[in-house]
C-alpha cells in the first residue's frame, strides 16, 4: 500500500487474504459453483468475532446490511414518545432512524452530554465521532443507569470495548474492520430482546434457516438471530476473513498505535494530543491540495479535514503529512 492512506474512516484497506477470499468467491459465482448454504459458516465466524470485539455475547448479535438499518430497527421498536438524547452534528444514521419515527431527538455538545441525561429516555451515541473523532467517556455514561444505543462503527477495529451492558450496540464493518460494505451488527442486552421487534422478519431469521424459507406459522429463533436480516453474502465472507484476525490481536497495542500516529500528526501541525485514531484539522485550501498532490488521502467533513490512522499506517505516512502541509 502506498504511503499516505488516511481514510479508514470512510474505508479501509483490507488485508490481502481477504480481497483474495472474495476474488476467488467471485470467480465461484461467476462458474456457477456458488451454493447459499456455504455463505452460513462465514455469517456466523464474522458474528461471533465480531461480538468478541465489542464485548458481547455472539448469541445476542444480529447481522444487518448498515448501521441505519440497524438503529431504525431500534427505533420503530421503541414508543413514539421516546425522548432521546444525543451530541450535535452526530453522524445521521444514528439520529435520522428516531427522527423519523417522529420521536423528540435533542442534541447537546460532546461535553454536555452527560449533564443532559435526566429528562431523557434514551442515549444515543457514536463510541467515536465521525466528524472528529471525540471518543465518549463511555464508564461515566454507563454510570448514569440510562438506557444507551451505541455505534461502533468508527471505533470497533482500532479500540478494546467491552460494551455488554449497553442496551444496543450497532456498528458497520466496512470501515476499520476492513470488510466489504453490506456487512454490520448488532447486539441487543438479553432484557431488550423481546421489545426489539424484527420488524424485517425473514427466512434467514428462522430457528431453522433451511426449513423456514416457506409457509406460516412464524418460527423465528429464540436468540438475537431472530432480528438477523438475510445476508450480503460477499460481505460476510469478507468479514469472515478480517474480523477473526482483528479479533485475535492484541487491541490495547493497536489502539497505541493508531494515537500515537494521530497525536505525532497533531503535535507536528502544533496542536494538543486529542487520544483518537480519528482527527479533524483545520488546514488551508494550498495545505490540503499540497497533501492530495503528495499522495495523503483524507476526507473533508464538517469543513475540516479528516485524517484516520489503522495498523496499517506508519510514521512514513505523518511524515508524508507534515512534509506536504509545511
Amino acid at each position: 500500500m502506498p504511503a499516505g492512506y488516511l481514510n479508514t474512516a470512510s474505508i479501509g484497506i483490507p488485508p490481502a487474504g481477504a480481497a483474495d477470499a472474495l476474488s476467488e468467491a467471485v470467480g465461484r459465482w461467476r462458474r456457477g459453483e456458488a451454493r447459499p448454504p456455504d455463505y452460513d459458516r462465514h455469517v456466523e465466524t464474522a458474528r461471533t468475532a465480531w461480538a468478541s470485539l465489542v464485548g458481547v455475547r455472539d448469541s445476542d448479535v444480529a447481522i444487518g446490511a448498515s448501521a441505519s438499518q440497524l438503529v431504525g430497527l431500534v427505533a420503530a421498536s421503541l414508543p413514539r414518545t421516546t425522548r432521546v438524547l444525543t451530541v450535535r452534528n452526530e453522524f445521521t444514521s444514528v439520529t435520522f432512524p428516531f427522527a423519523a419515527q417522529g420521536m423528540p431527538v435533542t442534541e447537546v455538545d460532546a461535553d454536555q452530554l452527560l449533564s443532559h441525561v435526566d429528562g431523557h429516555d434514551l442515549v444515543a451515541v457514536s463510541v467515536v465521532q465521525s466528524a472528529d473523532g471525540a471518543v465518549v467517556d463511555l464508564d461515566a455514561l454507563r454510570d448514569t443507569g440510562k438506557p444507551v444505543l451505541l455505534d461502533t462503527t468508527q471505533a470497533a477495529g482500532w479500540m478494546p470495548l467491552r460494551l455488554d451492558w449497553a442496551d444496543w450496540v450497532v456498528g458497520a464493518g466496512y470501515k476499520w474492520l476492513l470488510t466489504p460494505r453490506g456487512a454490520a451488527w448488532l447486539a441487543t442486552r438479553p432484557d431488550r430482546l423481546e421489545e426489539t421487534r424484527p420488524h424485517a422478519a425473514n427466512w434467514y431469521a428462522a430457528e431453522d434457516i433451511w426449513s423456514g424459507i416457506y409457509g406460516l406459522p412464524l418460527r423465528l429463533a429464540a436468540t438475537a438471530r431472530r432480528l438477523d436480516l438475510s445476508p450480503v453474502w460477499f460481505a460476510q465472507l469478507g468479514a469472515a476473513h478480517t474480523l477473526p484476525w482483528l479479533a485475535g490481536l492484541d487491541l490495547t497495542a493497536v489502539r497505541d498505535h493508531c494515537v500515537d500516529l494521530a497525536d505525532a500528526a497533531l503535535k507536528g501541525l502544533g496542536q494538543a494530543p486529542r487520544n483518537s485514531a480519528v482527527i479533524s484539522v483545520d488546514l488551508t485550501s494550498d495545505q490540503a491540495e499540497r497533501a492530495a498532490k503528495a499522495g495523503v488521502v483524507s476526507a473533508r467533513r464538517a469543513g475540516r479535514t479528516r485524517l484516520a490512522f489503522h495498523l496499517y499506517n506508519t510514521m512514513a505516512d505523518v511524515e508524508l503529512l507534515l512534509d506536504s502541509t509545511r
